[in-house]
């Protein structure tokens, strides 16, 4: 053996810690990779995918530029874990987790920091999975982060709270017991395969959730904790402009100490529905004037088919709305209203493909011709819709989706990443819904083997339908009746009057060509290019957000519309001709990533068209034409009608907190109408009127277009051409004035709602003196200061609801409090005492609030108002929402910012002693109870003046 010299000795150590290093930092570069996932080239964003030493996954976000930061938990834990003797336990230690940590024992702490640092939270409970999530102000991430994390390390579950929140869950279930929804989806449980977990009752109630000696909760709820949460069962998102390695350590320091119970998620092998029993319909009776026809195949779970996606290749051809498509043929023939198709329940293990039709009257009466039309189309697919052209062109809008994505806001973005890690490898969370990776016609023809007559449940649910001997389901008392269906005649029995006009779609004409970014700088607000032939013109170029998007909004502006409540009623039936005639034409657009709505309003008729700019001009062209000359036919109208009288007589059905908001908004709101106003002219306007009030609607206009986006000054120009040489014709120019708020009589107002529910409903809206930006400000951090105190106390320890919050209730910039109570239990007379005594003690807690603490709040609501815009649509909407209120400096944000940062605490005391002790200006809302009518608060408030700008 050879000797080195020292020389060579140190050389020789020297090459090897180099290799080593260099070994080091390729595997070090090849880890990183690996935890890095597949991005939009459009994302700014930095991602890692990190997985602690219990277990637990975690998604890091960061974004340099965000003000806000947010986390989501999502737990493979849910409904479908509950045991058969304690149904609903899943949802109710949901609600649990909230209420006090060993480190954070107060129950209201962690609502508390949150909403005291502009932020918000919530959690859902699903079949699979809970999620929990929160947004914060970024600085205050890792303190938020410190107590999230302690709700799943170490609950403190305590006894008192045990008791006293299932009845909160008891609320939460009342509160929805007269909701078609889930009426409906009772039905499905009940009709559903008993030996699987979706069978059973998912909400719970105070009888599931029995705490007495002899069947105590609480043990029951520690031991579901402790054998089904787990930290491998976790998946973390966190977002925020930290960097990556600043939200790994503030996660590692915090959500290690969750145990890992080495837990597996449940495994749901049974199928959904039996098949002896199919096929078969079920028909359900709704207590809203609804009516719908819903189509369920049980089919093989397509967890593992994310990267081809057969099932959402095949509901594009079932759920497409252009001409020839299933839903053009019904709609055409006065069947349906509306139709969509899709994967429904996928637990892993066994999923369904579901087709949802919302019937018309006379499609309701017709239902058995469609569901041999449904086969029909099936079978035209079958035969003819696998084609690897249909696949290209679904795969090209899927990459230039993902190619051009737009963020949503931090909180958003981690309920999707924590929600999709439970899904997908850490790879492909961020690309996974967009990946369409190869044709897979065996995939297709898999499922469409399951789309056949023998392998369906069909939903009727209708009002008042013809049951013989129904049953009724447990715990919301729906009845509903199960019956055979022949699979033969619903292979053969189509009408050839119908089947003879199905075809599959064609090539999409509106698929983005010119995806090229337009020349020039952002600009700082929109600038007004004159008023040409009368239209105000505004434009701004936009290109902030580097993807070829624009948005225009063009309002026709008249006073035809304010008239009455039956041109109110005229306007909604036209608008709604005018959408029902444009639907199967400008569906394509859709599917390419256009979007557009035209929608009635106090001064008019407005028209948004959004999306990839190459092709807008198109779309914009055709509907401008519909505005123009709207063909109006009598079988729309008769539709369309018979929808509005419908919507309006379910008005009365909506639960109590919704009905008490509803009048407080038409009561005050100028140029709106009482529901009875417009249900007595909807049944009264003839199919004539309505051609009548079409010619008529454009005599008189007052035309505003905003063009924003990726478009040049040129195009605005060119689309305010189009605009006048279309719709202005033979339009006389004139101003129609915005609406404005009435104002309250002094004192409060005490209005009593007749309402059909169990529950009662309670607002008391509060009103300020005028609409200037001071009183604005004033309200808006009186409301946030005030909202966590009145939850926890009316809420979590009064216990008087389920729906318990106040929040700023501003119309029109009016600002006003508005505090919301729905209670099982408690009288309107009860709970306005409780409100009461809240106000009178806040009114003491407010004396002792200190600069500190008011700055804190100032900044929350602060930061709110200035949030980040994320969006060019949201963008788009909030410079619209200027023009529209005549604030030409687009600066009305900063201006309200500004005014916040100002208040003082005197001025605080001053206007909650005014607004919420006082009730100088108040109308109290309720159902039951003395006070006056609707009619006769109506009648009161019509007779005054309008809230003052000073």
């Amino acid at each position: 053996m050879s000797i080195s010299s020292p020389k060579n000795l140190v050389t020789q150590l020297l090459a090897t810690k180099v290799f080593a290093l260099l070994v080091l930092f390729l595997a070090s570069t090849f880890s990183v990779a690996a935890q890095t996932p597949d991005k939009s080239p459009n994302d700014n964003n930095e991602y890692r995918f990190i997985e602690l030493n219990n277990g637990l996954r975690a998604i890091l976000v960061s974004d340099k530029s965000a003000d806000k930061a947010a986390a989501s938990m999502n737990v493979a834990v849910g409904s479908g874990d509950d045991p058969k003797e304690r149904e609903g336990i899943s949802h109710f230690l949901e609600h649990m987790l909230f209420l006090g940590t060993e480190k954070y024992p107060e129950p209201g702490e962690y609502q508390q920091f949150i909403k005291s640092h502009g932020g918000s939270h919530n959690a859902f409970t699903a079949f699979r999975n809970t999620n929990y999530f929160f947004d914060i102000q970024a600085n205050y991430l890792e303190a938020a982060l410190d107590r999230f994390a302690q709700q799943f390390a170490a609950p403190l579950f305590t006894a008192e709270l045990v008791d006293r929140e299932r009845n909160a869950v008891h609320s939460e279930f009342s509160a929805k017991q007269k909701e078609d929804g889930r009426r409906f989806y009772s039905v499905k449980k009940a009709t559903s395969n008993p030996e699987h977990a979706f069978h059973q009752f998912a909400v719970g109630n105070l009888t599931t959730l029995e705490n007495t000696e002899a069947n105590p909760l609480r043990p029951d709820l520690i031991e579901f904790w402790k054998t089904h949460y787990s930290a491998n069962l976790m998946t973390l998102a966190v977002y925020g402009p930290q960097t990556l390695n600043t939200l790994e350590s503030m996660v590692r320091a915090r959500f290690e100490a969750i145990e890992n119970r080495n837990l597996k998620p449940r495994v749901h092998s049974a199928s959904l529905l039996e098949d002896h029993k199919l096929p078969a319909k079920v028909t359900a009776e709704a207590i809203k004037d609804v009516r719908s026809l819903s189509l369920s195949f049980p089919i093989p779970s397509q967890k593992e088919n994310y990267r081809t996606k057969p099932a959402s290749y095949l509901a594009n051809l079932l759920g497409h709305e252009g001409p020839g498509s299933l839903f053009d043929v019904l709609k055409r023939n006065g069947l349906a209203d509306s139709l969509s198709a899709g994967l429904g329940m996928d637990t892993g293990e066994n999923a369904t493909l579901d087709i949802s039709i919302a019937l018309t009257p006379e499609g309701l009466d017709r239902h058995e011709e469609i569901l041999p039309l449904v086969f029909q189309y099936i079978g035209i697919i079958r035969e003819q819709g696998i084609s690897q052209q249909r696949f290209k062109e679904m795969q090209q809008l899927a990459q230039i989706d993902f190619r051009f994505r737009e963020q949503s806001e931090p909180m958003h973005e981690a309920m999707r990443l924590s929600s999709q890690l439970q899904d997908y490898p850490a790879d492909d969370i961020l690309s996974a819904p967009w990946l369409m990776e190869r044709y897979a016609p065996e995939q297709y023809k898999a499922i469409l083997s399951r789309l056949t007559p023998d392998n369906l449940m069909a939903y009727l649910l209708a009002p008042q339908p013809e049951l013989t001997n129904p049953e009724y389901t447990q715990w919301y008392e729906t009845p509903w009746q199960l019956e055979p269906l022949n699979a033969e005649l619903l292979q053969n029995n189509a009408s050839s009057a119908l089947s003879e006009a199905l075809r599959l779609p064609l090539p999409n004409p509106f698929v983005p060509e010119n995806l090229a970014m337009v020349s020039g700088k952002t600009m700082s607000k929109p600038e007004r290019l004159g008023n040409q032939d009368g239209i105000a013109i505004w434009f701004a170029r936009d290109t902030r957000f580097n993807t070829p998007k624009a948005n225009v909004f063009f309002s026709l502006r008249t006073p035809a519309v304010q008239v009455s409540a039956r041109s109110h009623v005229l306007t909604r039936l036209l608008v709604d001709n005018i959408n029902n005639n444009l639907n199967a034409w400008a569906y394509s657009a859709r599917l390419a990533g256009l979007d557009y709505s035209i929608y009635p309003h106090l001064r008019g008729i407005t028209v948004r068209v959004g999306g990839y700019s190459d092709k807008l001009h198109t779309l914009m062209n055709r509907i401008l034409m519909q505005v123009a000359t709207p063909e109006v036919s009598q079988q729309r109208f008769d539709i369309a009608r018979q929808n509005l009288i419908d919507s309006l007589q379910n008005k009365a059905k909506d639960r109590p907190v919704a009905q008490t908001s509803e009048f407080i908004q038409s009561a005050l709101l100028e140029d709106t109408w009482s529901t009875e106003e417009k249900l007595q002219a909807a049944k009264e306007v003839t199919f004539e009127e309505l051609m009548s009030f079409a010619d008529a609607l454009l005599s008189e206009v007052d035309p505003v277009l905003l063009a924003h986006g990726n478009i040049t000054e040129a195009y605005a120009l060119n689309l305010a051409q189009q605009v006048d040489a279309i719709v202005l014709g033979k339009s006389e120019i004139v101003e129609v004035e915005r609406s404005r708020m009435r104002k309250l009589p002094a004192n409060e107002t005490l209005v009593s709602l007749d309402v059909e529910h169990p529950d009662t409903g309670y607002t008391l809206y509060t009103q300020g003196k005028d609409t200037g930006f001071d009183e604005r400000a004033r309200f808006r951090l009186l409301a946030q200061i005030i909202s966590s105190p009145f939850y926890e106390e009316i809420r979590t320890t009064r216990q008087l609801g389920y729906i318990v919050y106040a929040t700023p209730f501003e119309m029109l910039e009016t600002p006003a409090l508005g505090f919301v109570v729905q209670s099982p239990t408690a009288s309107q007379n009860d709970i306005d005492q409780a409100v009461r005594e809240f106000s009178e003690g806040f009114d003491k807690t407010l004396s002792t609030l200190d600069e500190k603490r008011l700055n804190r709040e100032k900044q929350a609501v602060i930061s709110k108002i200035l949030e980040q815009d994320r969006q060019l649509g949201e963008i788009s909407g909030r410079y619209w929402r200027e023009i529209d209120r005549g604030s030409d400096n687009f600066d009305s944000r900063e201006q309200l910012a500004k005014a916040v940062k100002t208040v003082s605490l005197e001025e605080l005391k001053a206007t909650f002693e005014s607004a919420v002790v006082n009730r100088d200006r108040a109308l109290r809302v309720v159902t039951g109870g003395d006070g006056l009518s609707a009619y006769e608060a109506r009648a009161l408030t019509l007779q005054q003046p309008p809230v003052t700008s000073r």
